[in-house]
């Protein structure tokens, strides 16, 4: 099943010439007036043009804010030929093969539009679709942010699920015009999708987690997801680097279940190499016993050995008995991404006892940027961002600014090292490395520390 999708809703960023022969006809064919529930995408769908035209034909549409409401007189523009495509919910087959197109040859990216092809489950069938569609919208909303900013894209995307062939997406002769491809999200697709982007010198962005040898042997390849070890060690780094002059306590909160331990031992292993003293306590333990674990004049660091909700309540619980106790102690907390989605219980726990979040994100949903982009995302599809840490919309947002933009500024050169771009991210921080002779991977994480000033600070790495 082959789906490409050029204007899907309200946003489509595709760049479009208007031919000289329509500067001959009147500036506009008609006039609509909006009916209730009308959006600019069916509009653009009902008078065959593209959602741009409709735009261009109606500037103030750019404008912040601006919605289309019923009774509204707007201008419908001469179209420039441009077929329309099905939404993605509701893809086509075809056994026909596709019509070959003039091929654009591929100049520097820096002096025209860039061309991007998304290869993602786009769909409502399941989670991986809904999410993957979610993202992608996001994606859009920044190349209409990046098109105010004199960036244009041309957007090509198809509807990659799980149990399809992505050989018959390669096939598209539109593939092989793309400058970068986002996707996949199956690690089973990675290897096609790699070798057709060493073959048309095209860089492939994959935005979610992977996990392929192709990384290390194709420098055409951006990896955004790091594995868990990889972050854990990536975190004991830059937790020896800032707490190495504080009193590690690790408290066993016997779980069974836990996979932490696996940091924990890490991080034991590096501050005994250190010769950094520390000290082991049980959750069960005496209020005397717990005591002694702590340090009555360096600051301690406290680290759970699991993320699970129940066992952080427990702990946040004994730490505030023994504060009441001792409240001389320093006492602050080390903890892990999980923690995130139990920030609206615990963040009175979290700004007390000065706590550190491991992330390679942070979603601020009191931040006006946060605020900004979730309002935009509501009025473009008419629907809320799923609730979900990270927020996928957001996350296809600043991938797309971080890519995009780079490409702009430094075209096929463009490596998405630390500093690169300039680009500050609502939610995603993104810097990469070269891995040995292969691609690239994302080595970015963060600190999410609550203060017990009540504010919060990001400190990225």
């Amino acid at each position: 099943m082959k789906f490409i999708m050029r204007y899907f809703l309200m946003l489509t960023c595709l760049a479009f010439t208007v031919e000289t022969a329509f500067a001959q006809q009147p500036q506009f064919r008609e006039k609509h007036q909006v009916k209730r529930k009308e959006t600019i995408f069916g509009i653009s769908r009902m008078y065959g043009i593209t959602i741009q035209e409709l735009i261009a034909a109606n500037p103030e549409m750019n404008n912040p804010g601006y919605e289309l409401k019923k009774g509204d007189i707007i201008n419908i523009p001469w179209s420039a030929n441009q077929p329309q495509a099905p939404e993605v919910d509701q893809p086509t087959a075809s056994s026909q093969q596709p019509t070959a197109p003039v091929k654009r040859e591929k100049t520097d990216v820096r002096q025209r539009e860039i061309r991007v092809g998304v290869m993602l489950p786009l769909h409502k069938v399941n989670g991986d679709g809904k999410r993957m569609l979610e993202y992608y919208r996001g994606f859009l909303m920044a190349c209409d942010s990046l098109r105010a900013n004199g960036i244009s894209t041309d957007i090509r995307a198809w509807n990659v699920a799980e149990d399809t062939d992505i050989q018959t997406f390669l096939n598209d002769p539109k593939a092989a015009e793309c400058d970068v491809i986002i996707g996949p999200l199956y690690s089973k697709m990675v290897k096609p999708l790699a070798d057709f982007a060493t073959a048309h010198g095209i860089k492939v962005f994959i935005p979610f987690s992977i996990n392929s040898h192709e990384i290390l042997v194709n420098r055409n390849l951006m990896q955004v997801y790091q594995p868990q070890t990889e972050q854990n060690e990536s975190v004991i780094d830059h937790f020896m680097e800032r707490f190495s002059d504080t009193h590690p306590v690790f408290i066993d909160c016997n779980d069974t279940t836990s996979q932490k331990g696996i940091f924990t031992f890490g991080l034991r292993r590096r501050l005994e190499g250190k010769g950094i003293e520390y000290k082991i306590t049980n959750l069960n333990s005496s209020e005397a016993a717990f005591f002694k674990s702590f340090s009555p004049t360096k600051r301690n660091m406290v680290i759970l050995n699991t993320g699970r909700s129940k066992e952080l309540n427990a702990a946040m619980a004994k730490l505030n008995g023994l504060r009441l106790s001792h409240p001389e102690l320093q006492i602050s907390v080390f903890g892990y991404t999980d923690w995130m989605l139990y920030t609206r219980h615990q963040l009175e726990n979290f700004y007390k006892f000065d706590t550190y979040i491991p992330a390679p994100f942070y979603t601020n949903l009191q931040s006006p940027q946060t605020e900004r982009i979730m309002l935009k995302y509501r009025w473009n599809f008419h629907c809320d961002m799923m609730t979900a840490l990270p927020r996928f919309a957001i996350t296809g947002y600043d991938h797309a600014f971080f890519l995009l933009k780079g490409l702009h500024m430094y075209g096929k050169d463009f490596t998405g090292g630390a500093g690169m771009v300039g680009y500050t991210p609502i939610q995603t921080p993104l810097h990469f490395e070269r891995i040995g002779n292969g691609g690239l991977k994302n080595k970015s994480m963060l600190f999410v520390h609550y203060l017990p000033a009540r504010h919060t600070e990001t400190i990225y790495f």
